[in-house]
């Protein structure tokens, strides 16, 4: 078992290049599938929920090449099944993207549950109810989502709540439907504008993708492209406010600083400096940080996947802060791990109240979830001492190079076997 060793104390600084889009990229490649064509992607994120995804396409016949760690050539003509029933692909989120792609192409899908991280309940009901208001005949048994219809018909489409899967699983159904399809109150997140314009490079009629409203006109057929994702917002804001803790200075490269806007006036509005340029942006704080409160909403609001980062920032700064979570009724596992480190946090129901602390102190903690996880790192990186982070394989879920990146910006952190007292000892020698 692996498990991540980190030594707090020393600022951030540097540069750090930023990946791709974890989330978009699991849409991405379940939409390549649709084409009987190659599609090549590049900026793909190299991290374990895309690589569950790949093996998953390519066990129903789908040629998959990866050209290299971040580019990968995807060919959906040879699919000879639409039932995927594998123990790995019930370990992610993205995996019910499969029935809306399936079955926009094929008209039939046969896809296991999903899984992912125990964040709290994510029904699928917005996503059934979409497959069904364009004809299609859905039913769960013996652990899968069995949806077949003869034939795909637009229809006019209300989502109670703005659902990002749901939304992308809709939308890829109905590109391949008869006639127009119109989707009303859906998420907005920029993976799914993402998402909308790779199907509109295979030749989709998708519009008004991140509005209110998406405009869709189905095709017969969709052909081969080349498509690069974008940057993945919540690694980058993940970095953001670890620079802030660790009262840093670090340039972060390769994002898109209009999704970062909910992180960046958190910051500012707490005593962080954040420059914006073009293509990245600059974070540095040389003092304690004040008290704020959060509220988590659906994009463009500030995002639940960046909830735990900004609660550990938070009890590290001055005075009394709330956090709200609006999106996931049980993202609150991790604290009682900060607590294990020193942090002062009570939760009552779906609030967090955080009276800063001048400091944390080393300790073993256990990720709970990819984004606690992060955070844990992130105290981790504060603490006086030595913390070690087990369950990481939720942290490489969605983190590339996570180790590699931190050390690259100053910070000592290594990916080491949890019971490997050599490799604990050589990490301290090398950090004494």
């Amino acid at each position: 078992m692996k498990q991540y060793i980190i030594k707090g104390g020393t600022p951030l600084s540097g540069e750090v290049t930023i990946g791709g889009a974890k989330n978009a990229a699991l849409g991405i490649i379940v939409a390549a599938i649709m084409a009987d064509e190659p599609v090549t992607i590049d900026n793909l994120p190299d991290v374990d929920d895309v690589r569950v995804l790949l093996d998953a396409i390519e066990s129903i016949g789908a040629i998959v090449e990866r050209i290299d760690s971040h580019t990968v050539r995807i060919n959906g003509a040879c699919i000879n099944d639409v039932s995927i029933d594998e123990d790995a692909i019930r370990k992610i989120r993205g995996s019910y993207y499969l029935v809306g792609a399936l079955l926009g192409k094929y008209k039939k899908a046969l896809v296991a549950l999903p899984g992912g991280c125990q964040i709290g309940s994510r029904p699928i009901d917005q996503h059934i109810k979409g497959f069904e208001q364009l004809g299609a005949k859905v039913s769960i048994h013996h652990g899968k989502i069995d949806a077949q219809a003869e034939n795909l018909v637009g229809t006019h489409i209300y989502l109670d709540c703005p659902s990002v899967g749901a939304t992308i699983n809709i939308m890829m159904a109905a590109c391949m439907a008869e006639g127009k399809t119109i989707i009303e109150n859906p998420a907005k997140e920029p993976h799914i504008v993402d998402v909308a314009n790779f199907l509109n490079s295979m030749g989709a009629n998708i519009k008004g993708a991140g509005t209110d409203a998406i405009r869709i006109r189905g095709v017969e057929a969709l052909h081969g492209a080349e498509y690069s994702i974008i940057p993945d917002q919540i690694e980058a804001g993940t970095y953001m406010l670890a620079v802030a803790a660790t009262g840093g200075d670090v340039m972060i490269k390769n994002v898109i600083p209009k999704h970062l806007e909910a992180i960046t006036a958190k910051l500012v509005e707490i005593g962080a400096i954040v420059e914006e340029f073009d293509d990245c942006v600059r974070v540095c704080a040389d003092h304690r940080l004040s008290y704020a409160n959060v509220k988590t909403m659906p994009y463009p609001g500030f995002p639940t996947d960046m909830q735990p980062q900004i609660t550990t920032l938070l009890a590290l700064s001055e005075g009394t802060s709330i956090v709200t979570e609006t999106i996931f009724e049980t993202r609150f596992k991790y604290i009682s791990e900060l607590r294990r480190m020193g942090a002062n946090i009570s939760v009552e129901g779906n609030a967090a109240f955080v009276t800063g602390v001048e400091g944390f102190t080393g300790a073993r903690v256990s990720a709970p979830d990819l984004r606690a996880g992060a955070a844990l790192v992130m105290a981790g990186l504060v603490a006086e001492g030595y913390t070690y982070v087990d369950d990481i394989q939720y942290i490489e879920r969605g983190y590339e190079n996570f180790a590699e990146k931190i050390r690259g910006l100053g910070g000592h952190m290594e990916k080491i076997d949890a019971e490997d007292e050599r490799a604990v000892r050589k990490f301290k020698m090398k950090v004494s």
